[in-house]
């Protein structure tokens, strides 16, 4: 082991010297959360990582871990059965910010017969991945993360209704070095923690808001960087929690504050190759394939009602779908030139599925190759400014009619998988229509 990842011998010799004791078996669910159960590390090997079982419900619960009726995988007239957790040894690494501990990010299969669940948000990019490569391309990609620090805890955030919480800045620290330093105690030991698990580490920056910081890290095949994505957050949550601080990535957690992006770099590559640097043509008709299918598959970048509070003119989050050379104003922002050329997507706020978002990148970007779509022409100047530009949608109920009137996610995704996510995305708009706000009550309580 030299950089945090572990092969089957290497877990071996560390659980012999006492060094780990535990392997936390985890995969995600509809909301990129991780989900699964913490093994003895010698009952793991005994059987060579053939993992374990977990509820299928797990699959059809809303944030509150509430069953909801409606979907086809699980259901109480199903009885909810079990999912077998299949790790993915080539996941298996230390958990350098968890003591004498290793994580392995598994795929979810049936219990009966070991078929890889379908509407499981890591099969769901599989699927996508093994398209691409039917296709010759190797996909790569990124994700640039942004989230809120507190020194607030996570319990008295909950304690006092996620009010009053102290910001870990007092001013805007966009790249600011002075305010950076304050955050050291944290924002550096996420770095070293990242690191020695495997997941290296480019940079953390003060972002546009008080407290609100960005982490990089290095690019990956995309399933990769799917899965570093969602074990960078739950090392920043754990980490941040045992500090007695909380990490938030909502969207956009506060009115008053910028909204907390995922911007993410996707590139195609063939035979070693960057195939954006040395074939125009793939690249031209990826991202007109990509923008094609922007406003369908919007849900699948702006998963809660509150990623489309981020939306807003001159705030850094697009607001109408159009492609740019480095203009930070696009939703689709061109950058890197060579081996290096990428296309940067600014739809994804943090609170993103990583998984269920590259898949919606191949689906459409694939679709614009295979069918030749020809993106616009790029725009030059300040897209808020623009009033002739397709919109990105304004709610999550518009982005849910956008996918249930598409096409391109059926074909692309597999009706399964699309019918699945419509009752998961309707069934978080319709818990937020019922929901009875703060802002409601200070506007309506007395003054009505």
């Amino acid at each position: 082991m030299t950089d945090g990842r572990l092969d089957l011998d290497q877990l071996h010799e560390l659980v012999r010297n006492g060094q780990i004791d535990t392997v936390v078996c985890g995969f995600p669910d509809a909301y990129g959360r991780l989900l699964g159960k913490r093994l003895d590390a010698s009952f793991f090997l005994e059987s060579a990582g053939d993992g374990t079982h977990v509820c299928d419900y797990l699959l059809a619960v809303d944030m509150e871990m509430e069953p909801v009726s409606g979907y086809d995988i699980a259901s109480w007239d199903q009885g909810f059965g079990d999912l077998h957790l299949v790790p993915d040894l080539a996941t298996l690494r230390k958990a350098a910010w968890l003591d004498r501990t290793a994580i392995v990010v598994c795929d979810a299969s049936s219990a009966d017969d070991d078929h890889p669940v379908a509407v499981a948000p890591r099969n769901v990019l599989r699927r996508q991945v093994e398209r691409a490569s039917t296709a010759g391309f190797v996909v790569m990609a990124a994700s640039e993360l942004e989230y809120y620090l507190y020194r607030t805890s996570y319990a008295e955030a909950a304690r006092t209704g996620y009010r009053d919480l102290t910001a870990a800045g007092w001013y805007l620290e966009d790249y600011h070095l002075l305010q950076g330093a304050r955050t050291e105690d944290l924002n550096g030991t996420f770095r070293r923690h990242l690191t020695a698990s495997g997941i290296p580490v480019e940079s953390t920056k003060g972002e546009w808001g008080r407290g609100q910081h960005e982490v990089n890290v290095r690019f990956a095949e995309v399933l990769e960087m799917a899965d570093r994505h969602v074990l960078l957050k739950q090392c920043l949550k754990e980490t941040a929690d045992a500090a007695g601080a909380s990490v938030t990535f909502m969207a956009k957690p506060d009115a008053a504050e910028a909204g907390s992006s995922s911007h993410v770099h996707v590139s195609l590559w063939r035979d070693g190759d960057n195939a954006f640097a040395t074939d125009d043509d793939t690249f031209r008709w990826f991202l007109g394939g990509w923008m094609a299918g922007a406003r369908e598959l919007a849900a699948f970048y702006a998963p809660t009602v509150n990623s489309y509070k981020r939306y807003q003119p001159q705030s850094w989050a697009p607001t109408a779908i159009a492609w740019s050379t480095d203009n930070r104003t696009a939703g689709f922002r061109i950058v890197g030139a060579g081996p290096a050329r990428r296309i940067e997507c600014r739809l994804p706020g943090a609170d993103v599925n990583p998984y269920l978002a590259y898949a919606a990148v191949l689906a459409s970007g694939l679709d614009g190759i295979e069918r030749r779509i020809e993106p616009p022409a790029a725009f030059v100047g300040d897209v808020y400014a623009a009033g002739d530009l397709p919109q990105v949608p304004a709610s999550l109920e518009e982005a849910v009619d956008a996918l249930a009137g598409g096409t391109l996610g059926r074909v692309a995704l597999g009706d399964e998988v699309v019918d699945h996510y419509l009752h998961f995305f309707r069934t978080e708009a319709d818990a937020y229509r019922r929901a009875v706000t703060d802002w409601e009550r200070t506007r309506y309580f007395e003054r009505i």
